[in-house]
């Protein structure tokens, strides 16, 4: 049995994580590619991915006709570097997962995804939908969404555990299909998000306790029930093949800027992150494609570092906050997890580069800065991402093997979510971060 007083009496940066104290951690233990944990073995095929979410255009479009083309993608935008500080290296850019179409966070990516794959495979399973792996062939899957097709998959159910945004994501997709769908929400989920749930025909079950429950109790009541799917967002393969699409669509985006990232032009990402799928995922796809020239970093509360505590100790998911005596309380709701990711946990030892950790009321100041330099609102804990460029203005990785941001760098933060807050709680963030302006100071 671990003795977690211990933990922290042998590692100063454990002593920090366990007093809520804002750190920047450079993973000891990441490597050149080639070299990563998993070897030569890729962990998800992510051609085979957007495959799939090409083939699934045709229905997306017909189900939701304002998302043209069907295809789920968000902005790359370039912003001012004002919002940050007054002057950084390279060029800023926000890329907007929070506006991602239906459901407005990055969960959009992976969360639909695999209830899309889910939908295929019963389908196809069935004798209803013509799809030949062999050769790629296939009918149109707009006709999913015909009457027939939705009364054979009110026969199947849906149940996620979730914070927030990955419930929103599986439920709307899962109700749009016809599943009957689930979501076991935490005690720190925003109220208009099990609203909005519910108003789309999804069953919303709420606990007192916090994520790790949710999860769990979902978990069970999926197991009992042959007709479930349970989406696991602890160690769903199939979550983290939908999140590792963003980096190849995110070279895309770049080369149409007319930006190529090499040993002379790198590449800085900073990604909030909760229990990993997300931000692992994506950094997943991004190593993959831009390997060694790419240097991708998590962002954390304060009160909730999970990925950062499970890795900075090596123990992964054998470490909670809770055993540190953090609370796990936090305003940034989807990152409110006490426990990382295991799946997540061990692909990212060897790719990400570091984490660093955010006190609550530096968000605010942020959200505002944006919302004022571009229009651009994004919820608070989308905002954890953007104190990582300042610690790197702090001189934080002089003393490691990454190299400092140049003029030639690319910068980009990575906003999770926060299109579909309702408007008055974005006035009422804004206002709060108005008010503590002087934290960016």
């Amino acid at each position: 049995m671990t003795d977690f007083r211990k933990v922290i009496e042998e590692n100063p940066i454990v002593k920090n994580i366990a007093d809520c104290r804002e750190i920047f951690w450079i993973n000891p233990d990441c490597r050149e590619r080639g070299k990563w944990n998993q070897g030569e073995e890729k962990l998800v095929d992510i051609d085979e991915a957007e495959a799939r979410l090409l083939r699934f255009a045709p229905f997306i479009e017909r189900v939701f006709p304002e998302v043209k083309g069907g295809i789920i993608e968000s902005p790359l935008t370039e912003i001012p570097w004002k919002v940050i500080s007054e002057k950084g290296s390279g060029r800023l850019f926000l890329k907007q997962d929070s506006h991602l179409p239906i459901s407005g966070s990055i969960k959009a990516r992976g969360g639909i995804y695999e209830v899309l794959k889910l939908a295929e495979t019963l389908a196809v399973s069935a004798g209803l939908l013509k799809y030949d792996p062999e050769t790629g062939e296939h009918e149109s899957y707009a006709s999913l969404a015909d009457p027939d097709m939705r009364e054979f998959f009110s026969g199947y159910k849906v149940a996620v555990g979730s914070t927030g945004n990955l419930g929103l994501s599986i439920g709307i997709i899962s109700a749009a299909i016809g599943f009957h769908v689930t979501v076991h929400m935490s005690s720190d989920a925003r109220q208009w998000k099990k609203d909005m749930l519910r108003s789309k025909g999804v069953t919303v079950v709420e606990y007192p306790d916090d994520y790790e429950a949710a999860v769990a109790q979902g978990r069970r009541e999926a197991e009992a029930d042959t007709t479930c799917h349970f989406v696991d967002d602890e160690n769903s393969l199939d979550l983290f093949a939908g999140y590792s699409v963003a980096g190849k669509r995110l070279k895309a985006q770049l080369e149409e800027k007319g930006i190529t990232i090499d040993k002379d032009h790198r590449l800085y990402v900073y990604l909030p992150c909760g229990v990993g799928g997300a931000p692992g995922g994506v950094t997943y796809g991004i190593r993959e494609y831009f390997g060694d020239n790419a240097y991708c970093f998590f962002a954390e509360p304060t009160h909730a570092p999970c990925m950062t505590l499970g890795l900075a100790t090596g123990l992964f998911e054998r470490i909670s906050v809770g055993d540190i005596g953090i609370d796990g309380k936090t305003e940034a709701d989807g990152l409110a997890v006490g426990r990382p990711s295991a799946l997540v946990a061990a692909a990212m030892q060897s790719r990400l580069n570091g984490c660093f950790t955010v006190e609550d009321e530096r968000l605010y100041p942020y959200l505002a800065a944006l919302k004022d330099a571009t229009g651009i609102f994004i919820e608070p804990s989308a905002c954890a991402a953007f104190q990582g460029i300042k610690y790197i203005e702090d001189e934080a990785l002089k003393y490691s093997d990454i190299p400092e941001p140049d003029d030639n760098s690319v910068n980009i933060l990575w906003a999770t979510g926060g299109n579909m807050v309702p408007q008055a709680e974005k006035q009422a963030y804004y206002r709060r971060g108005k008010q503590a302006e002087t934290l960016l100071t």
